[in-house]
């Protein structure tokens, strides 16, 4: 087992804007995730990227998810520009992606800017030249180790350990219990979320989370790329407490989860 990350340790991990901060300093996320079969993923990382707090998201993707984006948050830009963190392969099936997607996919991965790899991109590792961090469930991350996914489950830290040595990765395994394992052997222990949180989207809501914790720290990532693991964690802190607020010890949607973020962030910032 890693050392115990909660609330206290997300608190140091949030950046919290200056007087002299403008959209560009204080972190611009780009996301190339969704697909004309999974539009809702761009969404829900759009959705919970602005809400954990970041300068900009710029969204580059096919025609029908950007129009949801636009629709649900106008503030979202979908031109191309600066990027300072990427989140990559939400809601995509490499098999099956379009053209302008799967191109915005490979340059998002060739980007040295820090980058959370998600879901359809796992698979395309090898080709990120920024800090990677990767956030697979289990069952993910028994295909990219070649395992069954109850061998993973049984030794969840080991697997997220094994799996960051390989691809010199920071390693986000989801689970009711989530473990972040850097390259180093490092390994946290993140306990936040309850039981209900098993919905889907909620991986998206936590890739968008994690993309703009790096956008807001990624001078301290061009700095010290350690800095990565503790950023995971703190997303994992954060995921798991807006879903227990917007739980009540009942279901919620994701969306439910992602508006319960500021209040999360508030709370953690006033200690």
């Amino acid at each position: 087992m890693g050392a115990l990350f909660g609330p206290a340790d997300a608190a140091a991990c949030i950046a919290v804007p200056r007087p002299e901060d403008d959209k560009y300093s204080r972190g611009v996320l780009g996301v190339a995730a969704g697909s004309a079969a999974y539009p809702g993923a761009a969404v829900l990382v759009v959705e919970a990227a602005l809400r954990t707090g970041v300068g900009m998201v710029r969204y580059l993707g096919a025609g029908r998810p950007t129009r949801l984006v636009l629709q649900r948050r106008p503030e979202a830009v979908t031109s191309d520009g600066r990027v300072q963190a990427w989140v990559v392969g939400s809601g995509q099936d490499p098999d099956a992606l379009d053209e302008y997607s799967a191109s915005v996919r490979d340059r998002a991965l060739a980007d040295a800017a820090p980058t959370v790899i998600d879901a359809g991109a796992l698979g395309l590792v090898e080709r990120a030249e920024g800090a990677r961090v990767l956030v697979p469930h289990a069952g993910e991350l028994a295909r990219m180790l070649g395992r069954d996914r109850e061998e993973v489950l049984a030794d969840a830290p080991g697997a997220a350990l094994e799996a960051a040595s390989r691809w010199q990765a920071v390693v986000l395994l989801k689970g009711h219990t989530s473990y972040v394992a850097d390259p180093d052997g490092g390994l946290l222990d993140v306990s936040c979320a309850p039981a209900w949180t098993a919905t889907a989207g909620a991986g998206d809501a936590l890739a968008g989370i994690l993309g703009a914790l790096l956008a807001t720290h990624h001078l301290e990532l061009d700095a010290d790329p350690g800095a990565a693991a503790p950023l995971a964690a703190t997303a994992a802190v954060l995921h798991g407490l807006a879903a227990e607020r917007a739980s009540g010890g009942g279901p919620f949607t994701v969306l439910d989860l992602c508006a319960e973020l500021p209040a999360v962030v508030r709370e953690l910032l006033r200690g």
